[in-house]
């Protein structure tokens, strides 16, 4: 029994020991050690805590203080010894203090189960994480005002069920996805005030009998609030979830944006150009140039999309309070927070590495009679009821298919037929750059509207 002892916390309880079959498909510390700092940070404040209460004395507190001085530095260095039959990170890291501080590393637990330790540590790197991100966003924010701010009169076809729809600058277009980055930001930085509440202290699921004082261990940490129920503290995933639903509709905008690269990247659009290292070649074919980067992000966003599934599966059927099913929570949020991480990363620079061909999209904005609304738009101020300019400028645009001409290029006489409102004037409205033009509005494609929403936007990032 002596020798169970020394092996599991627990062993007390049991006749005989663990199978070595459970004990590898049970435990988690494969994964879960990477919540090592977090956690030694959480034991810190604990102890603290814990000391100032008198629930262990003040020579406890400097034993365990050097204790998890030493493991932090055994873990950054990459020399602390990870054992499976300790199970998780949580043992390993009490075993190894006990190892070097005696009865004071046994005392840290007081107060406190794996249960509200585990949902601590969580917290405390899932914050961190959340914080890295929103700087990654501004900094792929940052490339793509950096990349529009050239363009605000360069012209491209914008599209609706892709075909072409109306002129729109290269800028516009890409505003587009610094305001969806926007939101990305102003969600996690919501998700995160609901992260920022600490479970610490609610114990198993009761709270515990112990004189604790959670609001200092909250302080010490840069907890916000403490969470009000030990059992909703020590059960709920809500938290990992939300945050995993902010990064799929991150990835989600990212796809979007990968999809329309790799279309724009393609000799049929021929808009743009993505930098060599962002690409590679074919084993068979050697003029290819293939965008994998966005290709790979828009595949990986289904792999986001699925960990949040798998979350919210794992949470629908559990009763209060925690159940073993909360293992399955970290991989795939760690994997959320891998993949949405490398990704800002990698894509702040590869926006960066972008070559935009301005012929092309010009060229292409003269294809598909983008200036129709125009023209019907000119009739409407002329007097004429817009569902009648409707009909008239589609009549129009038949005629000039048959001719395989654009509506810029029919003769005056030509145009009248449809309606007699239209004078010289109307070559002016035609053109790209009246088009542009005419939408001077706030959130409109003019290009004097973009040069502010560029200006608004760096003095938001700056803030």
């Amino acid at each position: 029994m002596a020798t169970m002892q020394d092996n599991q916390t627990w062993s007390g309880r049991f006749n005989e020991p663990v199978a070595e079959l459970v004990k590898r498909y049970t435990a988690s510390v494969d994964f879960d050690k990477r919540l090592a700092l977090f956690d030694i940070r959480g034991s810190l404040a604990h102890a603290q805590m814990l000391a100032h209460c008198g629930i262990i004395s003040a020579q406890d507190l400097s034993d365990i203080q050097r204790g998890l001085a030493q493991i932090e530095n055994e873990v950054i260095n990459g020399d602390f010894v990870w054992q499976l039959d300790l199970e998780d990170v949580h043992l390993n890291i009490e075993k190894r203090l006990t190892t070097l501080v005696g009865d004071a590393g046994k005392r840290l637990h007081t107060g406190r189960s794996r249960n509200d330790q585990v949902a601590t540590d969580i917290r405390l790197y899932l914050r961190s994480s959340i914080d890295d991100i929103i700087t990654l966003l501004k900094a792929l924010q940052t490339s793509l005002l950096d990349l529009a701010q050239p363009h605000t009169h360069t012209i491209m076809p914008g599209f609706t069920h892709l075909q072409v729809a109306q002129p729109v600058s290269f800028a516009h277009h890409l505003m587009a996805y610094f305001e969806m980055c926007q939101r990305d930001v102003e969600r996690f930085g919501d998700a995160r005030r609901r992260v920022n509440r600490l479970p610490l202290g609610a114990a198993a699921l009761a709270g515990t009998s112990y004189p604790i004082k959670r609001e200092m261990v909250a302080e010490i940490l840069g907890f916000e609030a403490v969470c009000q129920n030990s059992l909703d503290a020590v059960s709920d995933r809500d938290f990992a979830i939300e945050f995993t639903a902010a990064a799929a509709l991150t990835m989600t905008h990212l796809s979007r944006l990968s999809e329309e690269l790799i279309l724009w990247m393609s000799p049929r659009f021929g808009f743009i150009d993505i930098a060599d290292r962002f690409c590679t070649g074919s084993s068979i074919m050697p003029q290819k140039k293939n965008p994998d980067v966005p290709e790979l992000v828009r595949g990986k966003t289904g792999r986001v999309n699925g960990n949040l599934v798998a979350l919210l599966t794992l949470m629908k059927g559990q009763p209060l309070a925690y159940n073993k099913d909360n293992q399955e929570d970290k991989e795939p949020l760690f994997d959320t927070v891998d993949t949405l991480t490398m990704t800002l990363r990698i894509y702040a620079d590869m926006m960066r590495g972008i070559t935009v061909k301005l012929d092309a999209m010009r060229s292409a904005a003269l294809q598909g009679y983008a200036t129709a609304t125009d023209l019907a738009d000119y009739l409407v101020k002329k007097g004429l009821p817009f569902r009648d300019a409707h009909e008239a400028v589609a009549l129009a645009v038949r005629f000039a298919e048959q001719r395989k001409v654009d509506l810029a290029e029919l003769k005056l006489e030509e145009l009248q037929q449809f309606s007699k409102l239209i004078t010289n004037d109307i070559y002016g409205v035609l053109t790209l750059e009246g088009s542009l033009a005419a939408r001077n509005h706030t959130g409109g494609t003019a290009p004097q509207q973009v040069e502010a929403a560029i200006a608004r936007a760096r003095k938001l990032l700056s803030a």
